[in-house]
C-alpha cells in the first residue's frame, strides 16, 4: 500500500491545513502575477489555461515565489481575478502588490460549498472584534489533485482593518 502522507502528483504541492488555521497573515506590499478567470456562475472556464500561461511566463522569469499561493477573488458570477504570488516582477504580466493584514481559516470539502466556508469565515473574524473587508479565496488543489490525494481545501483570506 502507497504512503498517502507523501504521495505527490507532480501537480499541487500536498497541503497542511494546520499552517492557514485561525491565523493572523500581513501582507506587506506582498507581489503577486494578477491574471482574469472566465467564470460561469462562479465555476472556472478557462483556470486551467491561465495557470499553465502564468506558470510559462514565471519559469521563463526564474520568479517563482518560495511558497506556492494562488489567492482568487471571486468578483462576480462571470470571473474572478487571481494573483499568483511571485519572488519578483514578471515581464508583459501584470503586476499587483497586496498590503494588509489577513485572518485566514482552512476548509475541508467541496469547493462548491464557497458560500457556506465565506459565511463561516465573516463569524469567525467577527468572533476576533474584527469587521472583515475584502475576501480572497485559495484552492489549495486543483480538481484532479482533489481526486488524486481524496479531498480539497480551500483558505479564505478576509482582510481586517
Amino acid at each position: 500500500m502507497q504512503d498517502l502522507t507523501t504521495f505527490e502528483t507532480g501537480c499541487c504541492p500536498r497541503f497542511d491545513p494546520a499552517l492557514w488555521q485561525e491565523k493572523e497573515i500581513v501582507f506587506d506590499e506582498k507581489l503577486f502575477l494578477k491574471d482574469h478567470v472566465t467564470s460561469l456562475f462562479h465555476i472556472p472556464l478557462n483556470f486551467g489555461t491561465v495557470i499553465e500561461r502564468d506558470t510559462k511566463k514565471i519559469k521563463k522569469a526564474h520568479a517563482e515565489a518560495e511558497e506556492q499561493l494562488v489567492l482568487s477573488d471571486e468578483k462576480s458570477l462571470w470571473g474572478s481575478d487571481l494573483y499568483i504570488a511571485v519572488g519578483k516582477e514578471v515581464p508583459d504580466a501584470e503586476m499587483e502588490r497586496i498590503s494588509g493584514t489577513f485572518l485566514t481559516k482552512a476548509f475541508e470539502g467541496p469547493y462548491s460549498q464557497i458560500g457556506k466556508y465565506s459565511k463561516e469565515m465573516l463569524a469567525y473574524a467577527e468572533s476576533k472584534g474584527e469587521k472583515a473587508g475584502k475576501l480572497y479565496y485559495h484552492y489549495a488543489y486543483c480538481p484532479s489533485c482533489a481526486k488524486a490525494y481524496g479531498n480539497s481545501y480551500t483558505v479564505v483570506f478576509a482582510q481586517v482593518a
